[in-house]
């Protein structure tokens, strides 16, 4: 499986603004470069695909790979595929990303023939976000 769970071909930079707080730097989200949230732009992908309850933990065992590059890449401030706890044919999606050239950079050709068609419904969505208060 390449770049991330749905298929999206699209064509983008794959490089981030020099200088920006939201870029990634060794390791440590934006979070801990004390932005102000005032001025904090990112990309929120949220929703969730519906697979079979028994080809669940399949289907998530083989996202592991694309998690774990996802929280590699350059941009990249959080991003999790996971179990819904209360729904056993549910899979919870939430990506925050620094900027939509991030996103775009990290994109790939999508799932494999294996997990597209294990995946019976989906509902996701890009927000793009401008003001963050953080409660913790």
């Amino acid at each position: 499986m390449t770049g991330c769970w749905w298929g999206r071909d699209r064509t983008a930079p794959a490089t981030l603004q020099a200088g920006t707080d939201e870029v990634k730097r060794h390791g440590q989200s934006a979070r801990h470069h004390h932005i102000n949230p005032q001025e904090f732009d990112m990309i929120i992908v949220a929703g969730h695909l519906g697979v079979a309850h028994e080809e669940r933990e399949a289907y998530l065992a083989g996202c592991c790979d694309v998690v774990q590059r996802a929280r590699g890449a350059e941009g990249c401030l959080d991003f999790t595929i996971a179990a819904d706890l209360v729904d056993a044919g549910r899979i919870n999606v939430f990506e925050r990303w620094a900027s939509q050239a991030a996103v775009e950079a990290f994109r790939g050709s999508g799932p494999s023939e294996e997990q597209g068609a294990a995946i019976r419904s989906a509902s996701v969505a890009e927000y793009d976000v401008s003001r963050a208060r953080f409660l913790t």
